[in-house]
């Protein structure tokens, strides 16, 4: 069932990054982030999702420091023919621990390109609509992370580590 193709992607789970507690310090576990110009505490939760049933089928969580790249090899399962991915992503393929993975990498162009693309767009018209296609595809990565933080309440963890 899940041999198609793997969509990964990865999120930012807030933690209180008070020191007012019994121990007074913060959770050792988690760490601080920038993401945009907006810093974060807490850790990261890093899916890959099966794109066909849009079933979850890897679940890794580092701290919120830790690049997404680092965790890809985690969540691909062996058996896709390919794999989706924001821009984050890119130079994935190139990885000394991917290097024998055989899938077809569709990995989003920065935005800085597809702004530029987008300067020419009668020109450029085919690469545009490719990188539609590729965010139509990834959307179903998201649907997860909805669940997670607005049903079951998680946009912030609650509770220290171990």
């Amino acid at each position: 069932m899940m041999t198609q193709g793997t969509l990964v992607d990865a999120t930012i789970i807030e933690a209180p990054s008070s020191t007012k507690n019994k121990e007074q310090q913060r959770d050792p576990e988690m760490h601080q982030t920038k993401k945009g110009n907006q810093w974060h505490f807490g850790m990261k939760a890093h899916i890959g999702v099966d794109a066909k049933s849009g079933l979850t089928h890897s679940l890794v969580t580092t701290a919120a420091n830790e690049h997404d790249l680092n965790q890809l090899g985690n969540l691909l399962h062996g058996e896709e023919q390919f794999v989706s991915a924001d821009a984050g992503y890119q130079g994935a393929p190139q990885r000394e621990e991917l290097a024998e993975v055989d899938v077809d990498w569709l990995i989003a162009e920065r935005p800085g390109k597809v702004r530029t693309l987008k300067q020419h767009p009668r020109k450029n018209k085919t690469a545009i609509n490719i990188e539609y296609m590729k965010a139509s595809i990834r959307a179903k990565v998201e649907h997860p992370f909805r669940i997670i933080k607005r049903q079951f309440g998680f946009v912030k963890a609650r509770y220290k580590g171990c």
